[in-house]
């Protein structure tokens, strides 16, 4: 897939983070990006169309996609929009809160699902774009977690775990339409949410990563993000981005 003005692309979680570099990047090699948030950016970023979108309402979702097939052929999404609650199956103040985990499945793996669909369904509309018939790829965010989720991360370890199942079996679906989906899992990375933690606990967690013994930048999600949608062959994949990292229990 060919990443250039001729093309459009939808971002959730576009305002920080992964979504906003991710967004930036892509930007930066003349996409027309629109990116989808419930907050506004601290800073918007020339080439970037921002608009305020629950993910886990389907229909402000359909007339997202519709915005940014509008521009130019949609033909390329990266869904980062999550969040990430901690609480035990069993705590000390009784059992896991119902309500959290459903909250959690909900933005995380059926906010997923929701730009997925909406998506494909218009990318299918559009002519393919090279000899093998590809007409778009998609791009969604699991985490390590779906591997290794640590103590107090049972909503979220379930549902990007969810979306690592969802790679293959989108890919297949898709397969037919020229559609390719893969997924990206990060380890930690160095967003806002880790921006509040301290030195102490910082060191601690890069050292658990292998090498390079550091947080993953968001830029570097980004450049993944364009070499999945660089390479024609590569579907129905999470590629783990973590520096070799395996998550302890705790």
């Amino acid at each position: 897939m060919i990443l250039d003005s001729s093309i459009s692309a939808v971002v959730t979680g576009g305002a920080s983070g992964l979504g906003a570099a991710t967004a930036a990047h892509l930007a930066g090699l003349g996409v027309n990006v629109l990116a989808l948030d419930l907050a506004e950016p601290a800073e918007k970023t020339a080439g970037v169309t921002y608009a305020q979108v629950d993910v886990t309402d389907y229909e402000q979702v359909v007339a997202a996609v519709a915005q940014a097939d509008a521009i130019a052929p949609l033909r390329l999404v990266v869904n980062c929009a999550g969040i990430c609650p901690s609480q035990r199956i069993v705590g000390r103040k009784g059992p896991h809160d119902p309500g959290l985990f459903a909250k959690t499945i909900a933005v995380n793996l059926t906010g997923t699902f929701h730009v997925l669909t909406a998506a494909a369904a218009v990318i299918a509309t559009h002519e393919p774009v090279d000899a093998d018939g590809q007409r778009g790829v998609i791009v969604n965010t699991a985490s390590v977690a779906a591997f290794e989720g640590q103590i107090g991360q049972a909503a979220y370890a379930a549902s990007k775990g969810g979306v690592h199942s969802l790679a293959i079996t989108a890919a297949r679906d898709l397969a037919g339409l020229g559609i390719r989906v893969n997924a990206i899992a990060p380890g930690i990375v160095e967003t806002p949410m880790m921006a509040s933690i301290s030195d102490e606990y910082r060191t601690e967690l890069e050292n658990l990563v292998q090498f390079p013994k550091r947080m993953a930048t968001p830029a570097e999600y980004a450049q993944l993000v364009q070499a999945i949608a660089e390479n024609n062959y590569l579907n129905g994949e999470t590629i783990r981005i973590d520096g070799a990292l395996r998550m302890p229990p705790r």
